[in-house]
């Protein structure tokens, strides 16, 4: 397995991170902001070429010598700070250890008090916090930036590690994985998938032992400012240097994302719709197949066989033209959005938006124009088209219901301005009242501050 190494020395390109989101809150468009923080993320290679070359392919490395770089994502500071409030044990943090060869979690219960939690980590253990954006508005805006760039939810994990030790034992995730080196040094070991059938898993792995997984195809020591990305399936394994502690943030993206997870939403669905339409799928099944098929016949040289299974083969082409794919890739687009954490508004949105209004405003004020950011979605659930939207969810990973309206008029796909509801099929009072519910879930922004 190759995988390329980037050295990174000069800062010409390389904005820290305070001075990226501030250039980024005067981007209007969503996706450009996502594209933009993925660059700087993975800086300096190219975004087009990252996903053509090495996304879901092979582990890159990026060694910048800038301590820098990432710089205001987080801190161990931070992490104590976020300790004296309300932080619960396996709900928000793990405490870990791994020594000669045995993984434990040596959670309490109850709350993380810091005192606990410093004298875990003195003497020895890891700290791993779970959901981070839920109490760093820092990660909140990024990883909320950053899903729109992967379509796909965006989640971390922070690891806090004492020197000399090691937290967790070798194992694969079932995401793509982004290993951002905060403080200290980290050596990392990265392993080629074992077979065939760990290349993009479905499900993250047991804890494998050393002999199990071989020789690593990588081997670094990230330090302050680096970036190590490896695929899901790629089996791993981080310990530190006995001179150095080390925190690290894990971003995370396109868990259960694949092809298979869509077709495991539209096939049962196909094949009910051919059940209904097409007779070929209901006429009953050979009066004597049980004789000739299943396992104990799977060896049986029987002419009734193939012809069996040349009419599944049939069936089966059949089925695609039945496949509801907008219905299904609907469904994936509610998990999604129920997935997302909700955006985090600049000041000027804010102050744009109904986080900013007045008591009472003038509709000419919101009809006057709106930024296109934020994309509600339309979907379908069979019966109804209702308008998703984000900007209601919680921090706290599927801790609210996902939020929708039913439609008024149709206006497509597409993040209308509010003076295009003028072009909609539906009275003038209904207009008024969609722009009203669009700017009171916070979807829509006036174009000049309330």
């Amino acid at each position: 397995m190759i995988h390329l190494q980037v050295n990174q020395t000069e800062n010409g390109d390389s904005e820290d991170l305070t001075v990226m989101l501030a250039d980024l809150a005067t981007v209007d468009n969503s996706r450009e902001r996502a594209s933009k923080l993925f660059q700087w993320l993975i800086s300096p290679i190219p975004a087009e070429t990252f996903f053509r070359e090495t996304w879901e392919k092979k582990p890159i490395l990026v060694q910048r010598k800038n301590p820098d770089y990432y710089k205001g994502l987080f801190s161990t500071a931070e992490f104590d700070r976020i300790l004296r409030g309300d932080v619960q044990y396996g709900v928000n943090l793990d405490v870990t250890s791994y020594t000669n060869g045995t993984r434990e979690t040596h959670n309490p219960p109850g709350r993380a008090l810091p005192y606990t939690v410093w004298g875990f980590y003195k003497s020895g253990c890891s700290l791993r916090l779970l959901n981070p954006q839920a109490f760093s508005a820092t990660v909140w805006n990024v990883l909320s930036i950053l899903q729109e760039n992967f379509g796909s939810m965006a989640g971390a994990n922070i690891y806090l590690t004492p020197p000399g030790t090691q937290g967790f034992a070798p194992h694969y995730d079932d995401i793509e994985a982004f290993v951002v080196q905060l403080e200290g040094k980290k050596h990392w070991r990265v392993y080629k998938p074992r077979v065939d059938d760990e290349i993009l898993p479905v499900l993250s792995s047991p804890n494998f032992d050393e002999v199990e997984i071989g020789e690593p195809i990588l081997e670094v020591v990230l330090e302050a400012g680096d970036l190590l990305y490896f695929p899901r399936g790629f089996i791993h394994q981080g310990d530190c240097l006995p001179d150095a502690h080390s925190l690290h943030i894990t971003i995370s993206s396109y868990q259960k994302n694949s092809w298979g997870d869509l077709l495991q939403r539209m096939l049962p669905a196909a094949l009910e719709i051919a059940m209904e339409e097409d007779v070929e799928f209901r006429r009953g099944l050979p009066l004597d197949y049980l004789t000739y098929m299943g396992v104990q016949n799977s060896d049986l040289d029987d002419p009734r066989r193939p012809k069996f299974l040349s009419q599944i083969e049939t069936l089966m082409k059949k089925l695609a033209s039945y496949c509801p794919v907008d219905a299904a890739v609907d469904q994936k687009a509610r998990d999604f959005l129920h997935d997302c954490l909700p955006p985090m508004l600049t000041t000027a949105e804010q102050a744009s938006s109904v986080k900013g209004a007045r008591t009472r405003w003038e509709c000419d004020q919101v009809m006057d124009d709106t930024h296109k950011d934020y994309l509600p979605r339309l979907c379908s659930d069979g019966e109804a088209v209702h308008l998703y939207y984000t900007t209601d969810n919680s921090r706290v990973y599927h801790q609210e219901e996902l939020k929708s309206f039913e439609r008024v008029g149709y206006f497509g796909s597409r993040c209308i301005s509010v003076i295009d509801l003028s072009s909609l099929k539906i009275h003038f009072p209904l207009q008024i009242a969609l722009a009203e519910q669009l700017f009171e879930k916070g979807i829509i922004h006036t174009s000049e501050p309330l």
